[in-house]
């Protein structure tokens, strides 16, 4: 599991809109994220709609309890946001942590144990530190093995970046694992000539630390935040949407060539065993009342070829054309909900639920559309991805691909 703290001086919403939606993000990729709010303002739980009243454990339980007799795990505070997406949340509680247990000898490592518990659990743990460096701020840059420092483009950014690199460059002096520092620009606004400006002299003096990724400003974020909802939920469509895409597979690219995603892992073992139980059922898949490919109807059961087994499995899966209409049928196993979203009905999944069948692996939708060419992409869980039963696609503006379906 890496885990990549998000540290900035001045605070505030900023830094808590790139915590939420690039765990957002994260794990719209296909990554399995913990978000944890290290910060007692609470606004990461604030940002996703879960009332405080109901955090019945947060962090701060985990943190304080680690050496009691009766220790609170963390996963007893994780609160599911999205498929991928849990959030470890913070109560006003945690600011009176550094005044229980500032003394204890473990003090700085709490964090990282903690986390140490659900490493098999979860690809990413980004950790919303507190604006100040404190007890709390230690605990997460101990913790991690990366810190991302945002930058909003202003006038007094430059000088506060300066300052929190040298603390930051102190702590990990004392540190024997290396600790990556990214350096990300926020809120940029092309259109003044001060964050021009304030861009080109973060790049000329940090450009070593520099994320290539930035992020535009965007009434989007704020609006998102204030209905308690990440970007990729409140306008998959919008610019801010697109930056932190890119600034989420910008992190996974970082991670090189060892990191494979275990979510790509579960996918080939998936397929490899669903390839198994094709093969297995050939007889009533490619034979006829029993009689196998010979012809002999003994009942024996011939042996499908991989292109057998391809052709039945585009059979079944993809997008045709029909009589009653367009049909789109896609593979989602243990899927909550899958819905089709695209050109036409406005990129709107909630407009086009998919139906499951009876096991729940397999959803269709039939629309009836007009002749024409559509740009469509299927939503599982929240994850958008591209339909992988259909060849034809093209690039979006957004770094992605979308499928195409052509309606005679």
């Amino acid at each position: 599991m890496r885990t990549v703290a998000i540290a900035n001086q001045k605070g505030g919403c900023g830094k808590t809109t790139v915590s939420i939606n690039l765990a957002a993000c994260l794990a719209r990729e296909g990554r399995r994220t913990l978000l944890v709010d290290m910060d007692p303002q609470g606004h990461c739980a604030l940002g996703l709609a879960v009332p405080e009243e109901q955090i019945e454990l947060s962090i701060a339980d985990v943190l304080r309890s680690a050496t009691s007799n009766n220790p609170v795990d963390i996963t007893r505070t994780i609160w599911q946001i999205t498929a991928n997406f849990d959030l470890s949340p913070s109560t006003t509680a945690l600011s009176e942590f550094e005044m229980q247990v500032g003394s204890a000898g473990d003090a700085e490592d709490r964090l990282a144990a903690a986390l140490s518990t659900v490493s098999d659990k979860y690809d990413f743990a980004i950790v919303d530190c507190p604006p100040h460096i404190g007890l709390l701020t230690r605990n997460a840059l101990r913790a991690a093995g990366e810190v991302i420092i945002p930058v909003d483009t202003g006038y007094f950014s430059l000088q506060g970046l300066t300052k929190q690199l040298e603390t930051i460059e102190a702590i990990r002096a004392g540190r024997e694992e290396p600790l990556e520092i990214r350096v990300l620009a926020n809120l940029y606004d092309v259109r003044t000539k001060l964050g021009r400006e304030i861009l080109n002299e973060l790049k000329r003096k940090f450009e070593p630390l520099m994320c290539h990724s930035f992020i535009n400003f965007n009434t989007k974020l704020r609006e998102g935040a204030s209905f308690g909802q990440p970007i990729t939920e409140y306008d998959p469509g919008s610019m801010g949407f697109r930056d932190f895409v890119r600034l989420a597979r910008e992190l996974i690219a970082a991670g090189g060539p060892d990191l494979i995603p275990t979510t790509l892992l579960r996918q080939a073992d998936d397929l490899a065993a669903k390839a198994e139980r094709l093969l297995a059922t050939s007889k009533p898949l490619f034979g006829k009342n029993g009689v196998n490919g010979n012809g002999n109807g003994n009942g024996t059961q011939a042996v499908s070829t991989p292109e057998q087994v391809q052709e039945k499995i585009d059979q079944i899966y993809g997008v045709r054309n029909t009589a009653e209409g367009v049909l789109f049928v896609t593979e989602a196993p243990n899927a909550t909900r899958v819905s089709v979203a695209g050109d036409f009905n406005n990129w709107s999944p909630e407009s086009t639920p998919m139906i499951p069948n009876g096991d729940g692996s397999c959803f269709r939708a039939m629309l009836p559309l007009a002749p024409g060419r559509y740009r469509y992409r299927y939503v599982i869980d929240g994850r958008w991805t591209r339909d992988p039963y259909n060849d034809l696609c093209e690039a979006n503006p957004f770094g992605d691909v979308d499928s195409v379906v052509e309606v005679h």
